[in-house]
This record gives C-alpha cells, sequence and structure tokens, in this order.
C-alpha cells in the first residue's frame, strides 16, 4: 500500500489536502490523474445508471429500466435528517483518553491497538503460548520493557507508570494457572487498580486508559445565517445523498411523465465527522456518493433488490474489478437496519483489509421507511397513486392504487471506488526497466493515449503533432491525450506506464516512409504497425468514442 500511495503522489492521483501546512486529517485532494479518474468512474456510473440504465436491458417486469436525475444541496432544513433519524440515531459508540484526549470508535480499538507501535514494540515480551489464544509472559522482559522502552511508545500505560504494583496482579493471575490470551493480558497491563475497578482498554496512541463507550454524532454542524445562534440556525452538512432524493420524489413524479417502477440517481459530496479516519481515503471525513433511489411497487420489490444486487456486482467487475478481490456479501439477519428487508455489500480486498475485505457499495431494500417517515415529520402526503393497478372498472380503465413505494437502494461510494480501481490496476512487472504499472481499465483511463516522436527531429515531431491533434479533437472529452519529445522512448512509455495509459502511438523513420505508426500496449509492452490514418479508429475501438 505504501507504494501505491507513493506512486499517487508521484504521477498527481492523489495529495494529502492542505499539504503545505501539514495535511488535515481525513480530507484528501485530486490530482489531475486523479481528478479524470474519478470524473470517468462518476461518468461510467451516470452513463450506465442514469442514462442508458442497465445498459439498457429489461427489469424483471420485462420493461427497460428507467432512471432520471436529480441534484440537491449539502444543507437541507434539518427536520430532513430528524425525520431520517440521522439527528437521533446517527452515532457511533466513542471511547476516550483520560490522558491524550483523542477518540476512538469503540468498535476499532483492538483493531487499532494490534496495528500500534507501541504493542509491536511491547510484543517482544511475550512468549509462546499454548495455542494462539494463550501467550506465554515473561515478568522480567515485562519490567525492562516498562523502564526502558515503554516510557517513549507508551507513556501512560499503566504498567510503564507503575510497574510493580501492575505486574504483581498479573503475576497472581499467572501463578493460579489462569490461560491468558493477548486482550487479557493488555487489559491487566492497563490497569492499575484492577482489585478494585477491573480491566482497563488502553488508548492506541499513548497506552493511557479509555473511558467508557458514549455516543459520539458524526453529522457536521454549521450556522445557516448571520446571526450565529446555535439554537434557531444550527444545520447540518449531509451524511448521505440519498435523503435528497427522498424529499424530492414527490417533485419528480409530479412533474415528469413517468411511472413507477423508476429511479431517482444522484451524485455528490458528503461529510462523516469519522473519529479515526484511516487506510489512506477509504474511511475520510469528506467523501463522493453515487447513489440510486429505486422505486417500486411492494409485492415486486424483492425482485428488483436481487435485479440491482446482480447488476451492480457486474457493472463493478465490467470497469476492470473482475478479479477475486471482488465478492457479494448478502447480510446475516442480525447485521440488517431496523427498517432493511434486506441488504448486500459488494466487496473488495483492500491491501489494508487483506485478507478481509471492505465495503464498496451497500445494495439495500429499504422498504417504505424513507419516505414514511418524511410523509409523517412533514405533514404531506408522498403516496404515489397508480393508474396500472386496481380492480378493473366497467369502462375497461382500472380503478387504480394508491401507495407508499418500497425503495432499493444502490449506494456506491465513488472515492472508495476510485480507490479500488488504483489498487487493482497497481501492477509490478520487475522485467521491465520501470516496473510499476497501473493497469486501467481503458474506459477509466485518465490517458487515453499519448503520441510520440521517435526523435526531435527529421519531421517527426510535426507528424507527431497532426495525429495528437486528431486524436485529442475526438477523444479529448473523455480524458487526456499526451505528447513528448524528450527523453528516451523507454522513459517516455514508462512514465505513461505508471499514469496508467492504455496506449502509445509512436512516429518513426518508417512513418516518414511508409506512413504507418508503432502502437505500445500498456499491459503486454507488445507493439505493433498500423496505418497513422487508421490510429483514431483503433483507439476508438479499444476505448469506445
Amino acid at each position: 500500500m505504501d507504494d501505491l500511495m507513493a506512486l499517487c503522489k508521484r504521477r498527481g492521483f492523489i495529495f494529502q489536502a492542505s499539504d503545505i501546512y501539514g495535511g488535515i486529517n481525513g480530507f484528501w485532494d485530486y490530482g489531475p490523474l486523479g481528478a479524470q479518474l474519478k470524473k470517468n468512474l462518476r461518468e461510467a456510473w451516470w452513463q450506465d445508471m442514469i442514462m442508458l440504465p442497465c445498459w439498457g436491458r429489461p427489469g424483471p417486469n420485462g420493461d427497460k429500466v428507467r432512471c432520471l436525475p436529480v441534484e440537491t444541496r449539502i444543507i437541507q432544513n434539518p427536520k430532513v435528517w430528524e425525520a431520517s433519524g440521522h439527528v437521533a440515531g446517527f452515532n457511533d459508540p466513542m471511547q476516550m483518553c483520560k490522558f491524550c484526549k483523542k477518540l476512538w470508535r469503540a468498535d476499532q480499538v483492538w483493531e487499532l491497538l494490534r496495528q500500534a507501535d507501541w504493542m509491536t514494540s511491547l510484543a517482544t515480551a511475550f512468549l509462546p503460548g499454548r495455542n494462539d489464544q494463550e501467550l506465554g509472559v515473561s515478568g522480567a522482559e515485562l519490567r525492562s520493557w516498562a523502564k526502558k522502552r515503554g516510557p517513549r511508545v507508551a507513556p501512560n500505560l499503566a504498567v510503564v507508570r507503575n510497574p510493580e504494583v501492575v505486574l504483581s496482579f498479573l503475576a497472581e493471575r499467572v501463578e493460579r494457572g489462569e490461560a491468558l490470551g493477548l486482550i487479557d493480558i493488555i487489559r491487566l497491563l492497563a490497569s492499575e487498580q484492577y482489585n478494585a475497578h477491573g480491566p482497563k482498554t488502553p488508548c492506541p496512541n499513548c497506552g493511557g486508559e479509555l473511558t467508557d463507550p458514549k455516543p459520539f454524532n458524526l453529522m457536521f454542524a454549521t450556522i445557516v445565517g448571520a446571526t450565529g445562534d446555535w439554537e434557531t440556525d444550527k444545520a447540518y452538512l449531509r451524511p448521505e445523498t440519498a435523503q435528497g432524493v427522498f424529499i424530492n420524489a414527490k417533485n419528480v413524479w409530479d412533474t415528469n411523465r413517468v411511472k413507477i417502477p423508476f429511479g431517482i440517481g444522484n451524485t455528490g459530496t458528503s461529510f462523516r465527522n469519522e473519529v479515526t479516519p484511516r487506510n489512506f481515503t477509504f474511511r475520510s471525513r469528506e467523501f463522493e456518493q453515487a447513489e440510486l433511489e429505486f422505486f417500486c411497487h411492494p409485492s415486486e420489490s424483492q425482485d428488483w433488490y436481487a435485479f440491482w444486487r446482480d447488476f451492480r456486482m457486474e457493472w463493478w467487475k465490467s470497469i476492470g474489478l473482475a478479479s477475486d478481490n471482488l465478492q457479494l456479501r448478502e447480510h446475516e439477519q442480525d447485521e440488517l437496519s431496523h427498517y432493511s428487508c434486506g441488504t448486500s455489500d459488494i466487496e473488495y480486498r483492500f491491501p489494508f483489509t487483506a485478507p478481509g475485505f471492505g465495503e464498496l457499495e451497500g445494495i439495500a431494500h429499504r422498504g417504505d421507511y424513507d419516505l414514511r417517515q418524511h410523509q409523517k415529520h412533514s405533514g404531506v402526503k408522498l403516496e404515489y397513486f397508480d393508474t396500472d393497478r386496481g380492480e378493473l372498472l366497467p369502462n375497461g380503465s382500472k380503478k387504480g392504487e394508491r401507495y407508499l413505494p418500497h425503495c432499493i437502494e444502490p449506494a456506491a461510494g465513488l472515492d472508495r471506488g476510485a480507490l479500488a480501481i488504483l489498487c487493482e490496476a497497481y501492477t509490478k512487472d520487475e522485467s521491465r526497466p520501470s516496473p510499476e504499472i497501473m493497469k486501467f481499465h481503458p474506459r477509466l483511463a485518465p490517458i487515453k493515449a499519448a503520441v510520440f516522436p521517435l526523435v526531435n527531429k527529421d519531421g517527426m515531431p510535426e507528424v507527431a503533432e497532426r495525429l495528437y491533434a486528431e486524436l485529442m479533437q475526438r477523444f479529448g472529452r473523455t480524458g487526456f491525450i499526451e505528447t513528448d519529445a524528450k527523453q528516451s522512448i523507454g522513459k517516455r512509455y514508462a512514465r505513461m506506464d505508471e499514469a496508467g495509459c492504455p496506449f502509445c502511438f509512436t512516429v518513426d523513420g518508417d512513418t516518414l516512409k511508409d506512413q504507418t505508426v508503432t502502437v505500445r500496449d500498456r499491459d503486454t509492452g507488445a507493439q505493433q504497425r498500423i496505418a497513422i490514418d487508421q490510429a483514431a479508429g483503433f483507439l476508438a475501438e479499444k476505448i469506445g468514442g
């Protein structure tokens, strides 16, 4: 992962936000290549979910799928978030260190402890146990660590502050022959008054005692207007784009000739005040989503849920995540939200989650929960009148049916999607002069092609410039077309490999004789010659357009 992050900065994919000021945790900026990569991902989602949903294939009802776009605001009336449950329920249990005052998500503390530098250092004092759950303990090694290395890496750990007392509690347990696992030992080492207060959980940062878990709301609050009154003018930055769709659903079906089933989709930035943002862009405080709310009759909702679940998995495979790093996982019953009729996650095996997986997209059957909540809190009827349903009348028409539609929600994270694409594309081939290659799917590649004169003389730059202008005119709206006459051709190829450019066209001496160019394939390094007037057609066939 470190190598990929270094390449992302070196080649202008992703930078730390506010980098020249030391950065700000949980926020990332995209450079030229990263911005175009993410734009291509966003555009692929928009085309395949909104403009030509599901590539034009029919849904489970036999008709073509129809979806419409909206664009909704980051700040909405605060009552929106009261109705959705975010004000009362969008909380994570948090624990604060009593010494360094850092906040930690309670469900992530032990995972973070296993990654903490002081835990790695402390491991030198452990001896092999009888099995994976039991560890041996060397009292002498622990005492030595607490006096020498401990003060530098975990100054507030109880065994560092008061080693004799803490180690005496540990010795009692060992003498009784108790089987001690890693968590048992660490909690003992974090407890200065074990007999009086029981075992404690240490801080991943400094080893200090953590408080009991308390709820922490993840929404960013702000003030609307000039008065600065937090009581009357408080608002929130949206934690998701979905609610903007639900509160506009009636507006959409009242103003468009569209019938249920249909979807309303949007992309946009959302904010969550993550306490421990980490793993590059995977868990950020500002992120972009691409969400579709697909409305259907309750009796058809399970069929549509299965349809969207399967299509979204197929879609991610179609843009380059086709390896065994991708999986579809149906949630167990105890994982479901109280309103959910079913949820599946499309998960990717990121380097920092391996051998496990991290969520890339969720497909949720939300029932009528959101519309019902907004109908209740706003007092506005959000039922849909379906003229194609109901009993048959004597005149041959249908009586109609009024109902709250059910909603199927495929919700993707574009930042996580871009990160998965980067991880999947990153390849090392030690047989090449420059071993790092970004094997992007051509549809997503930020640089679509490069045109190089073999040398910067003998009329080759002029021919290369004409071909560059032709390709730029035709493909420049979908990505960069590069041209460069400096350095050796090998170094120019290597630079394009690192940027993920799928094809390089080279103008050489033979071009001036027979009007052909060399086309080099990024993934294989193989080269072929084609007529220069066929270059645009060749590229169109490979990348579309």
